[in-house]
């Protein structure tokens, strides 16, 4: 299947449900081989919390964009099947004395599910997130396919790692970035 059946669009709040939805289903798929089952059981239990979230983000992009962007997939049958998020970088906790970076755009994040692998469809949630424009993003260790997919993109890990918070089991992960003109 090509991407020409997926729309490509900015989220808006009242696709809070959807998108949360689709955020806890791609965990599930994207984080199988890495998590253990009691992570996707707690994001499924937590699914009412995080709509709630995505739709207090939704609603600050949807006043004053320069609080981030949020884009959302969509197949033939209206269905989510993609997101994707970007904005300035986030001041996390975990970050456990990991310098910020000295690129300001993060790539909060980009999934989609497992039956749209291999479309293109993420490279236009990609594109439509943050363009051509230097970034950096988070990625988890053991995750091959979204580093080659990244690293096409122009990507490279910077040398900072470390354990993400306890949610996420404390996983490795390493920061990637793009510079001017990658």
């Amino acid at each position: 299947m090509n991407d020409a059946g997926f729309t490509v669009r900015r989220a808006v709040p009242e696709d809070a449900a959807a998108y949360a939805r689709t955020h806890v289903q791609t965990l599930g798929e994207t984080y199988a081989h890495i998590m253990p089952a009691p992570f996707h059981r707690d994001y499924e239990a937590r699914l009412d919390e995080l709509t709630a979230k995505h739709a207090r983000r939704l609603e600050a992009e949807s006043r004053d964009s320069s609080t981030g962007t949020s884009w959302i997939a969509i197949d033939e049958t209206g269905a989510v099947v993609g997101f994707a998020a970007a904005g300035p970088q986030r001041d996390v906790a975990w970050q456990q004395g990991v310098p910020d970076s000295s690129i300001k755009l993060e790539l909060h994040h980009l999934y989609t599910l497992v039956r749209t692998h291999g479309t293109g469809l993420g490279q236009r949630l990609l594109d439509a997130t943050i363009g051509d424009a230097p970034a950096f993003l988070w990625i988890l260790n053991d995750n091959p396919r979204a580093e080659r997919f990244y690293r096409r993109n122009g990507f490279v890990p910077d040398g900072y790692s470390l354990p993400c918070g306890p949610s996420w089991y404390h996983k490795p992960m390493f920061r990637m970035h793009r510079g001017a003109g990658a």
